[in-house]
């Protein structure tokens, strides 16, 4: 068990009978009233974030949570496979557990998943990867001139707004949390 004077910023709680990660929390002592800690706790489950506000010293239960390096194998259209690089198990793990990440994992890369009691709950899908355009509308002499953008399908399938002057075979970095584009890599 903790209190709230334990609390810190990704510390996984069980509150109301659900797996919580703590997103911010700020202690308060409004005046001559009692001390109170305000958090931001984020479902391990179905990703919604409430605020709650738990009294000065109120115990909670902490949950250990293990994180471990898996490497992606591939979609089999239900859930994605992943293998544990120390026993090669390998697992299944649902799509809404990665999030809006999850379409650009390229097989072979690597991601750090959280388990709690041998269950993934979360994961941990690396910020910038670098993929490669299939298909894209022709780039022309000029197009670096302006800020427009034009959409490209990358190698996992997934749909990036790349510059014009961006053309078929080139490399590019992708923003894996925003889905944005970040820079054409150079070979």
């Amino acid at each position: 068990m903790a209190t709230t004077a334990d609390f810190r910023v990704g510390m996984v709680i069980k509150f109301n009978g659900e797996l919580h990660r703590i997103d911010e929390f700020i202690h308060r002592t409004p005046g001559n009233l009692r001390a109170f800690v305000q958090a931001k706790l984020r479902n391990l489950r179905n990703g919604r974030v409430t605020e709650n506000r738990f009294r000065s010293g109120e115990t909670v239960e902490e949950v250990r949570v293990d994180q471990k390096e898996f490497q992606y194998l591939y979609h089999d259209g239900a859930s994605y496979q992943f293998m544990d690089k120390e026993s090669y198990e390998q697992i299944p793990v649902d799509e809404k557990i990665l999030g809006e990440g999850a379409k650009f994992l390229k097989e072979g890369e690597t991601v750090q998943l959280m388990l709690v009691e041998g269950a993934v709950i979360g994961a941990e899908i690396p910020f910038n990867v670098h993929l490669k355009v299939v298909e894209t509308v022709p780039g022309v002499k000029g197009d670096t001139a302006t800020g427009a953008t034009k959409p490209a399908t990358v190698e996992t399938g997934a749909t990036v707004n790349v510059p014009l002057f961006i053309n078929e075979g080139d490399v590019i970095k992708v923003d894996t949390r925003t889905g944005e584009y970040l820079e054409r890599v150079k070979n």
